[in-house]
């Protein structure tokens, strides 16, 4: 996980990624260069020491750059980058951030989705034939509360095919792997952290953080 901050490269580097897109206000040049950053193959490296000082105004570009319009580009970018390489996977988090990722992902990465494991189907209240409609294929959460476990299915109201899709919810202990976490990471007193070294659970290779 990349949290965005000030990056910098030589400018023989800058060149060979290539010009900013200069699409207009909202566009978020900034985001999309790092992002062709890494598809000409490098990475980043961390500096702990302060090198700049921002100076935050109302008036900044910043402020036009629209929520959804950095969400959708984070999605398209995890399946270009992570879920294309993967068999299937599973979302952990049956809340309102996994349900959202769930819902913006393109047909093909739905058809990757994880699978409940035979010895946890018996769980959900309905057959998983049943609930997992051919058009579109539906996700499987993982989660760690309790009360999301024993509902044992989400259903998407929102959703306009019929029968509504169902999305079954395991205990993450349970779950496949690999993992895309959508939980915010210090909010949770340690115990996602805890429960992840549980698992003996290697990042980038068994999970991603995406929130």
């Amino acid at each position: 996980m990349v949290i965005m901050t000030t990056w910098f490269c030589s400018r023989a580097w800058f060149s060979h990624v290539g010009e900013f897109d200069e699409g207009g206000q909202g566009v978020p040049e900034d985001l999309l260069y790092f992002y062709e950053h890494l598809r000409k193959g490098s990475g980043v490296f961390f500096m702990d020491q302060s090198l700049l000082l921002y100076r935050y105004h109302p008036q900044a570009t910043t402020n036009s750059f629209l929520e959804t319009t950095i969400w959708t580009h984070r999605v398209r970018f995890l399946e270009e980058w992570v879920l294309q390489g993967w068999a299937s996977f599973t979302i952990w988090n049956a809340g309102k951030q996994g349900r959202r990722l769930c819902c913006s992902l393109t047909a093909a990465s739905w058809s990757k989705v994880g699978q409940a494991p035979l010895s946890l189907a018996s769980r959900v209240p309905i057959g998983l034939p049943e609930m997992l409609p051919c058009a579109p294929p539906v996700a499987a959460f993982c989660d760690m509360d309790e009360n999301k476990i024993r509902t044992g299915v989400y259903c998407y109201e929102d959703a306009q095919e019929r029968p509504k899709p169902r999305v079954h919810i395991l205990h993450f202990r349970g779950a496949q792997l690999p993992f895309i976490i959508c939980v915010k990471l210090d909010l949770t007193g340690r115990e996602l952290e805890d429960n992840l070294r549980s698992r003996h659970l290697q990042e980038g290779r068994d999970f991603l953080h995406f929130s």
